[in-house]
């Protein structure tokens, strides 16, 4: 279900406060709602975000990306350097042929197995106003 809200406050409101204003809404918990993809409007009093409110906790961590599940706390983050991540990907280049085929295969083979097909998910569009 797509839905625009419009949520009217008298200040800046940080991401989590945004979300215990969707919790009584939506009449869910506070894990599963996921907002951001926040930008200000030329000349100010507008703000206009995304948010993906999940009907249940699994359903989020199968579907959002690990760098959501991370600011929010279900998810550790991997720190890798960023020498390791060039030099990965410059061995990655190598692989030729088949490899390189069987390689491509068992990563979209992954995330197909890992994509659920019976999961709701509900999209609202968040939209702020600010005003004084």
């Amino acid at each position: 279900m797509n839905d625009t809200v419009t949520i009217w406050t008298r200040k800046f409101m940080t991401k989590q406060l945004l979300q215990q204003k969707q919790v009584p809404k939506f009449k869910t918990t506070p894990e599963v709602i996921f907002v951001f993809g926040f930008r200000t409007h030329f000349g100010g009093g507008k703000t206009t975000g995304f948010g993906m409110i999940y009907d249940f906790l699994d359903y989020a961590k199968k579907n959002e990306p690990k760098h959501r599940l991370a600011r929010h706390g279900l998810c550790e983050k991997t720190n890798m350097s960023r020498k390791q991540q060039k030099e990965r990907k410059n061995r990655m280049k190598k692989v030729k042929g088949i490899e390189s085929q069987y390689w491509c295969q068992q990563q979209v083979s992954w995330k197909l197995d890992n994509m659920s097909k019976d999961c709701t998910v509900t999209l609202t569009v968040v939209i702020v106003q600010f005003f004084s």
